[in-house]
């Protein structure tokens, strides 16, 4: 690391991880996870620093709010070992993955326009005690009952079984979970896309809940994408540095 040279300013581990309220156990770990390059020695064998590592500190930091730890730490450690090109794929799948959740956001509200409100004027589906049968829904929904059977393998929907004749059964939380997924098939949505999508809305504990935590969601994208912008002036300034 003879980088580390081209200032002889000397900073010691408490000095960094004052400025960030960390300890200096956790500057230490940072140093053996080749976040910060390694630290050069006094000759007692004290760590010292210097404002490269700094800079270092600075980029993972600012890049933890919008890759997350693992990324941030991989970046990191890329850059250090001088191969800047796989710190930019990493950096490009976040942007992709950021860009992904984006669309799934627009897939939810879409899909949730697109529904058809349930009235009372609709026909009843119930064809059985506390539910309907896979045939009234599949024809509702206008898809072959095989569909369905299709959807409760991938976890879709989750029908109970009548105890006495074994048929599947659809309460009113598995006819919404239809109803979506029926929506975001229509909308060229993989299964195994649409899965995280119906455990959003199980979790929310239903349609309208969910739909009330959008606006949150949307807050959560644009401070990533935000900060990821933060992270990215940090680390352009570390690598100048870094040479």
């Amino acid at each position: 690391m003879g980088r580390n040279s081209q200032t002889s300013e000397r900073l010691r581990p408490v000095d960094l991880a004052r400025g960030h309220s960390l300890s200096t156990q956790a500057i230490r770990n940072y140093e053996e996870a080749g976040i910060l390059p390694a630290a050069g020695r006094t000759p007692h064998g004290y760590r010292t620093y210097t404002s490269l590592h700094a800079g270092a500190l600075r980029a993972f930091l600012a890049l933890v709010p919008g890759h997350g730890h693992r990324t941030a730490t991989s970046i990191m450690r890329a850059v250090n070992e001088g191969a800047a090109d796989e710190a930019f794929r990493l950096i490009d799948e976040s942007h992709a993955q950021l860009l992904d959740d984006r669309w799934t956001l627009r897939a939810v509200e879409s899909a949730l326009r697109d529904l058809e409100p349930t009235t009372t004027s609709e026909p009843a589906m119930v064809s059985g005690p506390g539910g309907t049968f896979i045939g009234p829904l599949a024809e509702k929904l206008g898809i072959r009952p095989a569909t369905l059977r299709a959807w409760e393998r991938a976890g879709l929907v989750r029908p109970r079984r009548d105890p006495r004749t074994g048929y599947r059964v659809y309460d009113e939380a598995d006819v919404r979970d239809a109803r979506l997924v029926h929506q975001l098939r229509r909308g060229g949505y993989l299964l195994e896309q649409i899965a995280p999508l119906i455990a959003q809305v199980r979790t929310a504990g239903g349609l309208e809940p969910l739909e009330a935590a959008l606006s949150d969601w949307h807050g959560r994208l644009s401070a990533r994408g935000r900060a990821m912008l933060t992270g990215a002036a940090e680390l352009e300034a570390y690598l100048r540095k870094h040479g």
